[in-house]
Formats: structure tokens, sequence, C-alpha cells
């Protein structure tokens, strides 16, 4: 149904997740949009709540976003319906529609034991990747039932089935979590899968996360030996009874179909797998952590994609080539008669001579072991049965092609079909210009984060498949501006605290299935604590108060954050890098806040250095071993400012006034060691030069002489960027912000490598780990699916577009319209979906003049900022100038 959004709250949500229906814990909080008559952000708005069809509750509450729950706690189950409208002292005032949710079955109140398949004992002891998923069951009688509810979880990778219908559209339930501290359950409703008389309820469970294999050197997880499964199904009978079907003792196991699974190896079914005796289950034979809700969407089947080609090699396998590199798994039906095997292997890039699979270029290697072999590898071997179709729902892939060998038997592209698998995630942003190369730029760096969003944020989804605290740290505000992140960011930071060392460091990468804050490891102990990476735990809670609002997100981070910095703190305190103490013994007063004595990843995948021949130049040093304390000087200020206005958010007034204290402190320090007094850094890199600029590093009166070394740099490589990891997404706007739009733009649409069009060129449909992902001569380099430098887009919505949030802004309640327009680029448009309402921009430019439009959403104010510099403050509404330029 369609609403007059003018005059009432519409697009009602709850701080939760959900499958088919949202589902929370017994207190979430509310979130609607304001009529678009609505004056002021902090209208006071009445909420009718109508639990499991009660007497109504009525409540007044101030403002729309996250707001608090206004009665009393939920119980299991509780069912759902309210609605808002403005408060009643307009009598005019018009409801909006009603919004459903259900409460989960709370952790107090689950009475099903935890069971594990008999034969797991002996699964557990096979190697990684080598386990078969296992089949749990029980039979039931019920009468006539009117309501139906399965509330299931797992340690492990599950599926649930009712008389052999799946259950829900989740996939890879019930997601990557840090096992040992949280575990999230799913709720479908099942009412017209059961039937009156006799009934089945199934599990499938495999190893998945929680004992699969994880990173780039596919080592075990280590959450636990055993899995187990754990369900409740509530039914409610025409006869107003209830009754409950329990995992427990009379459960029994037995293998099944799913002969090998795992997330980063694949899939093996076998439909020819005999039936076999039963086996009766092992009851509550682990430990899990209490069963909570999770706050995100999941992961779904987004959508599906046909085969581009299918081409016959020599060796008379077939190339599949789907024309995008993305997450998911192959549908093929056609399994061809019984006993016919068919084997998959999937990867991102063909060998150009060849024209076959390859994937060595995500083999990995590290000194004194053995080489470990990439894999992504399905099997089926068909029943014959018709309409027989097979698609590996226990693993997921990172890939744009696929070889599938059978034999003799025939392949056809109407039995492929590629499924995109992630994060069932809203987009909220829209972005296109008169530039078409920028248009697809966008589009390949929007498909490189769904890629990766596969239930947390990884690096890629191929080799190493991991939550890596930096890479979300960098793209998080780029991701921000291309869909709604509220929920799957928090539930990653849940992650984020519970793999937190007991020393307050961060671990580099979360879920941390290697479980780094044991310190069994003492290499990975060695490098877990880097500047720009452990920051996640600060920079992404601001970035979603900043976004959404969420002040609860600072509060429940607090104490991970303070633990972080003050790690910092100390060890930039008591630690030294060993070339500044051969320099000398005795540090200076201000090396008390150089953060240089611990390991920093630095600035991860700076372009190589090239002679003039173009080829490359070895380091003079190792990486290793080279003194980064100017990136982790940098870091250090930024955290302990952002955590100082946290406090002040938080009215911690003590801890904002010392944190701010320090901040001052760190940057005084970092302009002591690291700037001199005409502008140039000691290190003398295009990064440090960014962020001199984009942190506030560089005092006012030296920053146009740091953007000047900033653009010679540049010039003097060819007008190419130099930068990595943790400064490419900052790169154009700091040019930009200090008068050099010009030479933003030509780096931008740079073709030579490094530059992102030469990725385009050379094929990229995903952004690339290395500049020279792919080389000229066709051969591929690394990840090319990593999503950190396509932050570069943040640019296309803030500049180009011209849209930001204004500094101090809280979610876009107010926001700024300024255009960088540039002679490639004749109009641009552009929306953002705020949580105030969707804001829109489009500019056009024809025989020198601006035509600017610009729609503002309820309770948000814009600065629009004209090309002759004049501010105009404007309300929500449409508005549109037309000037010269």
């Amino acid at each position: 149904m369609t609403h007059n959004t003018s005059v009432i709250p519409y697009e009602l949500a709850i701080d939760s997740g959900g499958d088919r229906f949202p589902v929370s814990g017994s207190r979430p909080r509310l979130s609607w949009k304001p009529p678009r008559n609505t004056a002021a952000a902090g209208e006071e708005y009445e909420l009718q709540i109508h639990v499991d069809g009660q007497t109504q509750q009525r409540a007044l509450v101030v403002g729309h976003l996250l707001v608090d729950w206004p009665v009393r706690a939920l119980r299991s189950g509780e069912r759902v319906r309210w609605r808002v409208r403005p408060s009643a002292a307009t009598q005019s005032s018009a409801w909006s529609s009603w919004h459903a949710f259900e409460a989960g079955l709370l952790d107090g109140d689950w009475t099903a034991s935890w069971i594990t398949p008999a034969d797991d004992q002996r699964a557990s002891h096979l190697p990684p990747g080598t386990r078969p998923a296992h089949t749990l069951s029980a039979a039931f009688d019920t009468s006539e039932v009117v309501r139906a509810r399965l509330y299931s979880t797992a340690l492990g990778v599950y599926e649930a089935f009712v008389n052999g219908e799946r259950v829900g559209t989740a996939e890879l339930a019930p997601g990557s979590t840090s096992y040992d501290r949280t575990l999230y359950a799913q709720a479908a409703d099942v009412t017209s899968s059961v039937r009156t008389g006799a009934n089945t309820l199934e599990i499938v469970l495999s190893d998945g996360w929680y004992r699969g294999q994880v990173g780039a050197f596919r080592k075990p997880a280590g959450w636990g030996d055993l899995l187990a499964a754990r369900a409740e199904l509530h039914l409610e009978l025409a006869d107003r009874t209830r009754e409950v079907i329990r995992t427990g003792e009379p459960w029994t196991s037995a293998p099944g179909p799913v002969t090998r699974a795992d997330l980063m190896d694949g899939q093996i079914t076998d439909f020819l797998t005999p039936v076999t005796e039963r086996s009766t289950v092992l009851v509550d034979a682990v430990s899990a952590p209490p069963v909570d809700w999770s706050p995100a969407p999941p992961v779904r089947r987004i959508e599906d994609r046909p085969a581009l080609s299918l081409t016959r090699l020599q060796s008379g396998a077939w190339v599949a080539d789907f024309g995008q590199n993305a997450s998911g798994w192959i549908a093929l039906a056609d399994l061809g008669p019984a006993g016919t095997r068919t084997v998959i292997d999937y990867g991102e890039h063909v060998d150009p001579s060849t024209g076959d699979l390859t994937t060595t270029h995500l083999d990995c290697q590290r000194p004194g072991d053995p080489v470990t072999v990439f894999v992504q590898h399905d099997e089926v071997v068909s029943s014959g049965t018709e309409g027989e179709v097979f698609e590996p729902r226990h693993t997921v892939h990172g890939f744009r092609y696929a070889r599938l060998e059978r034999g003799d038997a025939p392949l056809n592209t109407s039995s492929l079909t590629m499924w995109v698998v992630h994060t069932d995630l809203r987009p909220t942003g829209t972005f296109a210009c008169g530039n078409e190369d920028l248009n697809r730029l966008y589009d390949v760096a929007r498909w490189s984060f769904r890629g990766n969003a596969v239930d947390v944020p990884t690096d890629c989804p191929t080799r190493e498949r991991i939550g890596w605290t930096g890479d979300y740290q960098v793209f998080a505000p780029t991701a921000a501006r291309l869909y709604d992140i509220h929920g799957f960011s928090r539930k990653w930071l849940r992650s984020v605290r519970d793999d937190q060392l007991d020393d307050g460091r961060i671990a580099n990468f979360s879920p941390d299935g290697r479980r780094i804050k044991l310190r069994t490891d003492q290499r990975l102990d060695s490098m877990t604590g880097s500047a720009g990476w452990g920051d996640a735990i600060v920079l992404v809670p601001w970035l979603l108060y900043e976004t959404y609002g969420d002040r609860r997100g600072l509060d429940e981070n607090w104490d991970a954050m303070v633990r972080w910095v003050e790690w910092a703190l100390a060890t930039a305190r008591t630690a030294r890098h060993p070339s500044r103490v051969a320099r000398s013994a005795e540090p200076s007063p201000h090396e008390e806040f150089i953060w240089d004595g611990s390991f920093h990843w630095g600035e991860w995948c700076e372009p190589k250095r090239r002679a003039a021949d173009g080829s490359i130049v070895a380091p003079e040093q190792d990486w290793t071993a080279t003194d980064k304390g100017e990136v982790g000087t940098a870091f250090l200020y930024r955290s302990t400012a952002t955590l100082a206005a946290i406090a002040g958010v938080l009215g911690r007034e003590d801890a904002a006034a010392r944190y701010a204290h320090l901040a001052e402190r760190i940057k005084e320090a970092w302009r002591t060691e690291f700037l001199d007094d005409t502008g140039r850094t000691t290190v003398d890199t295009q990064a440090s030069y960014v962020r001199a600029l984009s942190l506030g590093l560089a005092p006012e009166k030296l920053r146009d002489a740091v953007a000047g070394r900033l653009t010679e740099l540049i010039r003097e490589a060819g007008t190419h960027l130099g930068t990595g990891f943790l400064s490419t997404a900052d790169l154009l706007p700091a040019l930009a912000d200090t008068g050099h739009t010009d030479l933003a733009y030509e780096v931008l649409l740079q073709r030579t490598s490094p530059s992102w069009l030469g990725m385009l060129d050379r094929g990229a449909t995903t952004i690339w780990e290395e500049w020279d992902g792919v080389d000229e001569h066709g051969d591929a380099h690394e990840s090319l699916n990593h999503y950190s430098k396509g932050a570069v887009i943040h640019f296309l919505h803030t500049h180009t577009l011209g849209l930001r949030q204004a500094e101090g802004s809280v979610a876009w309640e107010q926001f700024v319209v300024a255009p960088v327009p540039h002679s490639s680029v004749s109009w641009a448009r552009g929306t953002f979906d705020s949580p105030r309402g969707t804001i829109a921009v489009e500019w056009h430019i024809q025989d020198g003049e601006l035509d600017l439009t610009v729609e503002v959403p309820p309770t948000s104010t814009a600065t629009v900022v004209l090309p002759d510099g004049e501010q105009l403050t404007v309300g929500p509404g449409r508005s549109a100038w037309q000037t010269n330029l």
C-alpha cells in the first residue's frame, strides 16, 4: 500500500534482524521516517503498541531515531504490532501503517538440549576440509496446527527442514560470530509446513565457521571440537493447547548425501549415498554461550546470473564465465544419468594463453612452510532423479569463472546459474554522472563490497575471507553511502569486542577463529595491535553514531575503545623503534607520544617502486623492520581525539577533557617528529601528506606547503598515486579541499598503472588488492576482490555530487551540498536514504551555467555552496538554483 508520507510517519523498523519477519530481544529500539511536514528533530510522537493482541498500550516519545522501547520488556515469542503518529497535540494527525515483529525465544526460556551427531566424534579427527555434513532428525505427531515457530541455532552451519521443506530463506546460518561468547539463533514461521498427523524435523549440520578452515593458510577454526544443534518447534494447536518439539534424546543422526563440506574448500554431494541405520545423538556434549538475536539482516541468495559463455577446452572440461566476480555458488541442473560425477572448480581469472581457470595467484606460503594451494572445489554425483539440482549451501565461493568436468557428458548454459550470496543489506545510495568510466568504477567498487559482505566484512571472498579490521575501518564510510550497514556493523563490532586481548589489543580480524587472544601463536601475537587496524573499535562506532545517531553503540563499545587507546598510549610511552634507539639512547620528551615501538601494517599495498624500464625495484630494507611511527602516531592522535568526542557525547566530562588534552600532545609530538618548518614530512611520502591534511595534523600555516609537496610527489610519479590502504580513500578529498581539484580528477581518471581506471581497462569487475592485480601480460596477482581501494567512490558522493554531512551533525540533521565539478563531468545526480528521509542532489552544466537541484528531508537542513562561494541554508523540500560558473 502506498501512503502519503507528507502527513504520516513511514518506514517503521526495529534495530534487529530476522528472516521473513523481524525478530528482537526483549527491548528493541524503534525508528521511523518523519512526515514531510515535520519541522523539528525533537518532535513528540505517540505510539500505539499491541502485544499478542492484549489491550493496546500507548506511549509518548521524543524523536524518531532508535527510540528506546517504551513499555514493559517483551517475553519470549510475543507478537507485536505498533504504529506511530505525531503527538496528539494535533488532533488531525494520522497514524502510520502497522509494523509487526516478534520477540525471539529468550535465552532463559530455552529448554531444548544441544545435540551432537553420533558419528561426529570420528569426523572431528579428520582434517578440516574433508569432514562430512550430518543429518539430525526427529519424528512427531500432532493435531491441527494454527501457528508454528521454529527457533534454532547451531555450533556449525545448518539448514532446517520440516517434512522436507526447507525452513526460511537465510543462508549459512547461524552466521559467523566469536562462538565462545556470542551465538545467534534464527526464528521461522513453519505453520504451512506442519501437517496434521506424522511429521519430521530435520537439521543438516556442517563445520562452517565454527570448526572449518579459516584464513589464507587454511588453519582450523578453534571454537570447539564437536558440532551441535539446538532447536525448539513451538506449536499452537486448534484446540488452544500448546506443544513444543525439542532437540534431545529422541533425536537420531545419520550420514547424509553431503559427504564433504567446508566453507573454504567446497562441498561434495553424492545423491547415491545409501541410507544407513540411524544412531542416537549425543546430548549436551558441548558448551555454548547464551543464545541471542542478531541485529543484522541474514545472508541470502540475492540474485541469479546466467553464464555469459561456456567454452569447451581441449581437455574436455568446460569453463563458464558469469561476467561478474562475486560471492556465492553455482546451482547446477541437468546432472546427467545416475552415477554421473560433475566436478566444479571456481576462481577469479582464466589463463590468457589457455583460457583455462587459474587460481595460482591465490596460493600462499609462509617462510619455512609448504605452499598452501588455493582450492574452491565442489563435486556432485547424480542419482538420476528427474528435477534434481545441485546447490552447495554449506560452502561459499568467490568467483567469476567456473571449470566443470563430467567426462563426455554434455553441458549447456541453461543448466548453470550463479547465485550471488551475501548479507541482504538494504541499498541506501545511488550515483550516476556524465562520465561512463566513473559510473563503471562506482559499480565495480559496489560489487567488491557486496562480495565481501558475507555475514561479516571480509578482506576477500577467496583466499582469506576473514574480517580484517583495517579493511573495514577504511571502507565503512563508503559502505554507509551504499547500504544500510547499521545492524551489519553492530554485529561485527560485538565480535571485535569479544576477541579483544586482555591487554587491550584488538585482533587483526574478527571473528577470530584462530583465537589470538589465547596467545598460543607467538607469530600472530607479535603482529597484533596495529595502527589503522585496531582503531576500528573507535572509528566504526563513531561512524555509526554520526550516520545513524546510535548513541548506545558508543556506550556498548566504550570500555573496549578505552582499553585499546590506553594500550596504544602505554606502548608509545614505553617502547621505541630500534632505529630511534640507535639515533639516541635517551628519548626526547615528546617521544612518549610517538607510537613506533610495536608492530604496524602501515601503508599496506602501496604501489611498488619501478625503474625507468618499468621493472619493480626491490625495497631497500625488510618491510617488517621499517619504522612506521609516522602512521602509528597519526592514528593514535585520530583515535584519541575521537575518543574525547565520544566521551563528550556520553557525558563523561573528565574523560573528554583528558583525551582531548592527550590528543593535543600527540598532535604536537607528530609535528615535532615528522613535520619540518617548510611543510615537509620526514618520510616524504604521499600518504604522510594525505594524513597531515585529512587528519588535521598540519598546522594551518603549513597546509598550503603540505598540499604543494603532495602535488609535487604526484607529478613526479607521472600523475600517479602512491598511497596504500590507510590513505588512498583520503587522497582525492585532500587534493580537492586544498584547491587542487584538477589534479584530483587527473589522478582519478589516470589510465596507466597504478590507477583505478587501469584496473577497469584490464577487465576488473571488482577492485583488486594490488594495483597490478592483472598485469600487462594478462597474468593475475593476489586477490582480485579487495574492496579497500574502492573507497575512492566516496569522493564521487562527497565532491563530484557534492553531498556530505556537515561537521558535527548527527544522523544527517545538517548536510552540505557543494559540488566540485570538472571538465570531465558535465552532470551528476545521486540520492542518499538518510535516517530522516531521502536526500537528492542533481546538477548539470551547460553553456557555462550550473543548474542545481536539492531535495531536503524533514528534520534536516542543508547548506548549499554555489560556485561563487555564496552559502544558502534551506530547509525541507525541493529547491533549485541556476548560476554562472
